[in-house]
Parts: structure tokens; sequence; C-alpha cells
């Protein structure tokens, strides 16, 4: 049997988390990720060349990814909620340039999740741990990150809540 400090045992139990987590979407599929299956991180882009330029996109499911043209032949596809969707994209005679199943999972290198019961609080950490907004997490404090999150959007743009009620 060998000793693994606490830090090697939080990455195994973590890495046996992200496995645990991500097989009931796998499952819901009813297959397993396949090679050319387009996997995004929840709360994160990534780019997708096209062989030619997009006329029109189809996004299966747009609360689990959005899609945004960058140029005529490049996507730039963001995971916004875990799940599976897919992307087409037609040419402008509206034949299929390209048609691939996303799939958003969570980026298990940077989150840790706070178990207090059935409630989970979920925090980025890099350095330091920061709240996180992440889908499933206890509705009190995911409500309460968000606000907070929106007061700093606003006072960053100039306005505070003493402002913006004088508005009203």
């Amino acid at each position: 049997m060998r000793f693994m400090g606490i830090h090697g045992w939080v990455g195994t139990r973590r890495t046996a988390l992200a496995s645990a987590l991500a097989l009931p979407v796998l499952l819901m599929t009813g297959a397993a990720a396949n090679a050319d299956d387009l996997v995004v991180k929840y709360d994160q882009s990534q780019i997708v060349r096209l062989p030619g330029p997009a006329a029109d996109l189809i996004v299966g499911n747009a609360s689990i990814a959005d899609v945004t043209v960058h140029s005529n032949n490049m996507l730039v596809v963001t995971g916004k909620s875990f799940g599976v969707t897919n992307v087409i994209a037609l040419d402008a005679q509206r034949n299929v340039l390209s048609e691939q199943r996303v799939i958003v999972v969570r980026d298990d290198a940077r989150i840790v999740n706070l178990h207090k019961g059935v409630r989970r609080e979920s925090y980025n950490c890099l350095s330091d741990c920061n709240p996180s907004l992440v889908v499933g997490d206890d509705n009190s404090y995911f409500e309460g990150v968000a606000k907070a999150a929106e007061r700093k959007l606003k006072f960053s743009e100039g306005q505070s809540d003493h402002g913006s009620q004088q508005n009203q």
C-alpha cells in the first residue's frame, strides 16, 4: 500500500469525482464521446474551423452551447451549461459543411466543490479559491455569488446601487 499525501489524495478523489460526474452525461447520449466530438469546458470557448464559408448555423440547444461566427469559416463555441448538443453549419446552397456533437464538461483542474450535506458550493482555485457560478450549486449560494458578481460589474461600469435607485 502506497502512502499518498493530502494533495495527491485530493487530486485522485477529484479525478474519480470528475469521472463519476461525466458518466451520467455520457450515458444520456447513449454512447461515449467520439474522437470527432467537440468537448468544451463549462464557461470556456473553443475555436472551430470550417472547410468553407458558413451561411447558416443551427445549434441544437443554445442553453448548453453558444456559437458565434468569428469569420465566415471560423466559429467560437462557448460551454454555457453541462450537457450534450450539436452544431450544424450550412453553406449558401444549404449543403452541410460541418455537423458536430458538442459535449460541455467541467474543468476539473480548477474547480473545487465544498459539500455541506446535500448542498454544494463551487470554487475556482488556481492560487486562491474564489466563489464560482456553477450550474447545480445550492440555490442560495448561487444567487449570492450571482448578486455579488452583478454588483461588481455595475461598480466597474461606474454605477452603484445608490445611483441605480435614483434613476428608477
